[in-house]
């Protein structure tokens, strides 16, 4: 697959800047929290018990938003492959509505209907493990004003795959990039807080890191020369990587 190890490098650093995004960033403590059912100060104490609760419930809680965003990457792929005859059209198409997407982050060309409130609202979080798995879904199904335009663009890149499995690939990735910091916040809050501190000045700035990542793959998606930086990139990639993806 030419475009796998691009896409999925871009798909990863996608969910990382997602987690960094201005809205998502400093909820973190909030989310932790609301799923574990335990207030702060018992987060930051870090006992081992509180630490693996902690864990738990913020893996149950990311694998409910992955299941929704590889979800949406199936619906795309699937729907890429009904129109497999104008993938070269889907890429164009797609690329100009990745670089809008940019342009929205860069605060260019602001999009409303991102900027519209989409989060579900929950006052008492549903009982028991199950109901930090809903939470993510509702997480995953709602939360657009930040991650949307990234996930847009990720999405954009999977109705260009050539196969499901791809695709599918590609939103699993992205919502690991996004997981995998939200997880090690669950079990050292305390240094997240510290870090969060020192770092929240340069939130704003994650943004338009966003915005031009996007609109560097809509310009490749636009040119075709996505799978052309893909080949290149392919010749740097591990063989037992490449026989995985």
């Amino acid at each position: 697959m030419e475009g796998a190890s691009v896409g999925i490098a871009v798909a990863f650093l996608g969910g990382m800047l997602s987690f960094l995004s201005p809205c998502v960033l400093p909820l973190v403590p909030s989310y932790l929290s609301f799923v574990t059912g335990m207030g702060m100060e018992e987060l930051e104490s870090g006992s081992t018990e509180v630490r693996r609760t902690a864990l738990l419930h913020s893996f149950l809680f990311v694998a409910g938003f992955s299941l929704v965003f590889m979800a949406l990457g199936a619906s795309a792929s699937y729907v890429g492959q009904l129109f497999r005859d104008y993938q070269q059209w889907i890429a164009r198409i797609g690329g100009l509505l990745v670089i809008f997407f940019g342009l929205h982050l860069l605060g260019i060309t602001p999009l409303n209907w991102l900027n519209r409130e989409k989060r579900v609202q929950m006052q008492r979080k549903p009982v028991g493990y199950v109901g930090t798995v809903l939470v993510g879904v509702a997480f995953g199904a709602g939360w657009t004003p930040c991650i949307g335009p990234v996930l847009g663009g990720i999405l954009t890149m999977a109705a260009t795959q050539e196969g499901l499995a791809q695709g599918v690939s590609l939103l699993g990735v992205y919502s690991a990039g996004l997981a995998i910091p939200f997880m090690l916040s669950a079990v050292a809050l305390t240094q997240f807080l510290d870090a969060f501190d020192r770092l929240k000045k340069y939130v704003r700035y994650v943004e338009w890191a966003s915005g031009a990542l996007l609109i560097l793959v809509g310009l490749l998606l636009l040119s075709g020369q996505f799978t052309v930086l893909a080949g290149w990139a392919a010749k740097f990639t591990p063989e037992f990587i490449l026989e995985r993806i």
